[in-house]
C-alpha cells in the first residue's frame, strides 16, 4: 500500500523547515539580533541616504526566501513529467539489460564451477561435519526455502534497513527527499526507485512484505530470479510514474512511499498467468476466490479510489503497477526478454575479448 502521507513525519519536518528558514529577508527576531549583537539604531536628524547606508551595515544581507526542501517552484506539467518519463524508459532498459547480463554470468559460473562443486560435495561426505548448532539450523532453514523466497529475502532485508533509517532523527530530511516520491521534488527521479523500498509504518511494511513473500515462489518459477528482479524494480518505477501523472493532472502534489506499486505488478502478473489459482485473505481463511476475481476486485477498488479522490492510498500507483504486470506477462515478455540474445552476444564479446583463441565467438 503506497501511502500518500505520514502526518507525524511531515508535521515534524515542517517545524524543522520553519526553524531553519528566515522570513521576510532582513526581518530577524529580536532575540536573534540580541544574540549576535544587532541593536536597533536610534533615529537621528540625518539625511535619508545616510540612514539607508547605516541600515545596510547593521542589518544582515537580504536573501530571497528559500523554497521548501521537498518542492521546487512550479513551471508547468511538462516539467513534472518529462524527466520522470525519460528516467522510466532508461531505467527499464537498464534493468532488463542488467538482468540479462546477470543470467549470462550465472550460467557461465555454474558451468565453470561444476567440477569444483562435485569435489566439495565428495569431501564433505568424507570429512565429519563440524557445524555449530545455530549455524546448522540456519543452513537447514535457508536450504528449505524455495528459489523465490530466497530471492525476495534480500528485498525484505533492504526494506527493513530503510525502515530503521526512518527512526533516526538526523536522517529525516534525507529520507524525505530521496525515499518519498513527489513530482514537485527537487530530485524526482531517484525516489522513483528508492521509495519502493521505503516504509514509515511497521504495519505498512509488514503487510507489503507478507504479500511479496506469498507470491514470490510462483513469480520466480514463472520468470526466473533475474527476470523477476527486473520486473519488480521496473514495476515500482512505472507505478511511481503513473502516480506522477495523476498528481500532476489533479494538482495534488505530495509525497508517497511504499513497495505496493512493485508488488502489484508481481501480483497482477501471477494472477494473469494463473487465473484459476485459489486465493484467500489471511484474516478470513475460510473465504476463497480465484486469482482472476482477486485482480478484478483490486482494479475496481483502486479505480474507485482514483475517481473519488481517496487520499489514504496512492491508487494511481497501484493501477500503474497492475497495468504493467498484465502488459508484461501478455506482451512484454515476448518483446523484451526473448529479444535479449543480441545484447547478450555483445556482452559476451566484450567479456571474453572477442578474438579467436580468447574465448570469443570463434575462439576455443
Amino acid at each position: 500500500m503506497a501511502w500518500r502521507s505520514c502526518f507525524v513525519l511531515f508535521r515534524l519536518t515542517a517545524q524543522d523547515v520553519l526553524r531553519s528558514s528566515p522570513r521576510g529577508g532582513s526581518r530577524w527576531p529580536h532575540s536573534f539580533q540580541q544574540r549576535y549583537g544587532f541593536k536597533k539604531v536610534a533615529r537621528k536628524p540625518e539625511s535619508k541616504k545616510v540612514e539607508e547606508e547605516l541600515a545596510a551595515e547593521v542589518a544582515p544581507p537580504r536573501r530571497p526566501p528559500t523554497p521548501h526542501p521537498k518542492e521546487r517552484p512550479p513551471t508547468g506539467p511538462p516539467d513534472y513529467i518529462l524527466r520522470p518519463l525519460i528516467f522510466t524508459v532508461g531505467f527499464t532498459g537498464c534493468s532488463f539489460g542488467a538482468a540479462a547480463i546477470w543470467q549470462y554470468e550465472s550460467l557461465k559460473s555454474r558451468v565453470q564451477s561444476y567440477f569444483d562443486e562435485v569435489r566439495v560435495d565428495w569431501l564433505e561426505k568424507v570429512r565429519p561435519q563440524k557445524q555449530l548448532g545455530l549455524r546448522k539450523e540456519i543452513n537447514q532453514w535457508w536450504n528449505s526455502l524455495s528459489e523465490g523466497q530466497k530471492t525476495v529475502t534480500g528485498i525484505i532485508a533492504a526494506n527493513f534497513l530503510v525502515f530503521c533509517c526512518w527512526r533516526i532523527p538526523s536522517m529525516q530530511r534525507t529520507m524525505v527527499r530521496y525515499f518519498t516520491s513527489n513530482p514537485a521534488s527537487q530530485t524526482p527521479c531517484a525516489p522513483m526507485v528508492l521509495s519502493a523500498f521505503s516504509h514509515y509504518s511497521f504495519f505498512h511494511m509488514a503487510t507489503n512484505m507478507y504479500v511479496l513473500w506469498s507470491f514470490s515462489s510462483s513469480a520466480v518459477s514463472i520468470l526466473g530470479r533475474e527476470q523477476f528482479m527486473a520486473v519488480y524494480l521496473t514495476g515500482g518505477v512505472v507505478a511511481n510514474f503513473a502516480s506522477y501523472l495523476a498528481r500532476t493532472a489533479t494538482g495534488r502534489f505530495g509525497p508517497s512511499l511504499g513497495a505496493s506499486g512493485a508488488i502489484m505488478a508481481i501480483l497482477a502478473l501471477v494472477c494473469t498467468k494463473m487465473p484459476e489459482a485459489k486465493m484467500s485473505v489471511i484474516f478470513l481463511p475460510m473465504l476463497t476466490f480465484t486469482a482472476a476475481h482477486a485482480l478484478m476486485g483490486i482494479v475496481a477498488m483502486d479505480t474507485a479510489g482514483l475517481l473519488f479522490g481517496w487520499q489514504f492510498f496512492d491508487h494511481a500507483a497501484h493501477l500503474g503497477g497492475v497495468l504493467f504486470g498484465v502488459w508484461y506477462i501478455m506482451y512484454g515478455h515476448e518483446c523484451i526478454w526473448k529479444n535479449r540474445e543480441t545484447f547478450v552476444k555483445i556482452w559476451h564479446e566484450m567479456r571474453t575479448g572477442g578474438g579467436p583463441g580468447r574465448g570469443g565467438a570463434n575462439g576455443g
